[in-house]
């Protein structure tokens, strides 16, 4: 079994906006993957495999005379990874409807409850590009709809199409951590109509659904648009984040060019999700 071991940033952001959500932005594109905001600025986390030691050369904030920033940075055992989400992990609910909790959280009643254990895996709910996610499954029907959701981190976009009725439901991601948590995630919350798949875009073949979740960055959307686009049936519904304002026209034109529609855009903080029609 294949592990992924992560490298860890810490960095200290004097004053914290708006040069916290620029940093978070420019270390975005350089390949981190999951950002936890602290009250000295943030901390940012990518794979070994991609960590190279020249990764911050073209994160101009740092060369910035209106901001201090400095950081330390240090290889991340994963046995410690449970322990930092439970001391950074509180709960949130979106649209008074879903809530994404951990294990050790209070049920709050909503109508759709999710507990997830995050782990190293990327999908709380806190993120915006997840947020917006969450947002669409909660506005669209999904009830009969077969999904894939790609680049599943935790499963809890997965798991929430399954709790408004889709099936079946296909969840995968490359990471082997992402695989493993996603499979827990959806055995605690009690889902039968999730196949959790450990793969890329190449794992899909033939196969094709209604409704296709990709919360992955740009780079890679870009790279396999042509796949997902290529398995979403007659009248499929394509919901795309993990990129930012700037990125729209890129992504939409790569859509349009294989005749998907443009249906909806959400933004937070400069992150977006757009709903494609086939």
């Amino acid at each position: 079994m294949s592990t992924t071991t992560y490298i860890g940033y810490y960095f200290t952001v004097q004053p914290l906006q708006p040069a916290t959500e620029i940093l978070i932005a420019q270390l975005g594109y350089a390949g981190f993957e999951s950002f936890v905001e602290t009250q000295e600025g943030v901390t940012a986390y990518l794979q070994k495999q991609d960590w190279q030691p020249n990764i911050l050369e073209d994160i101009q904030i740092l060369n910035s005379n209106e901001f201090k920033i400095t950081h330390t940075f240090e290889e991340i055992a994963q046995t410690n990874w449970n322990a930092e989400w439970e001391k950074n992990f509180n709960p949130i609910v979106v649209d008074n409807v879903c809530a994404v909790r951990a294990p050790f959280h209070a049920s709050f009643n909503t109508k759709y409850d999710i507990v997830i254990e995050p782990k190293m895996s990327f999908g709380t709910g806190h993120h915006e590009t997840t947020h917006m996610m969450i947002q669409h499954i909660l506005k669209n029907d999904f009830k009969g709809k077969s999904v894939l959701d790609m680049g599943c981190g935790t499963g809890v976009l997965a798991i929430l199409a399954e709790l408004k009725g889709a099936t079946p439901i296909d969840a995968v991601d490359y990471d082997n951590w992402c695989y493993l948590n996603s499979l827990e995630n959806v055995e605690r919350n009690n889902c039968k109509h999730i196949t959790v798949i450990e793969g890329d875009a190449s794992v899909l073949g033939k196969n094709t659904y209604d409704v296709i979740i990709a919360n992955i960055n740009r780079n890679i959307l870009m790279q396999d648009m042509a796949t997902y686009i290529s398995c979403l049936n007659k009248n499929g519904m394509l919901f795309l984040s993990g990129f930012y304002a700037e990125d729209i026209p890129m992504i939409q034109n790569e859509c349009e060019k294989h005749l998907l529609k443009f249906e909806e855009k959400l933004e937070r903080n400069n992150w977006v999700s757009i709903k494609f029609l086939n």
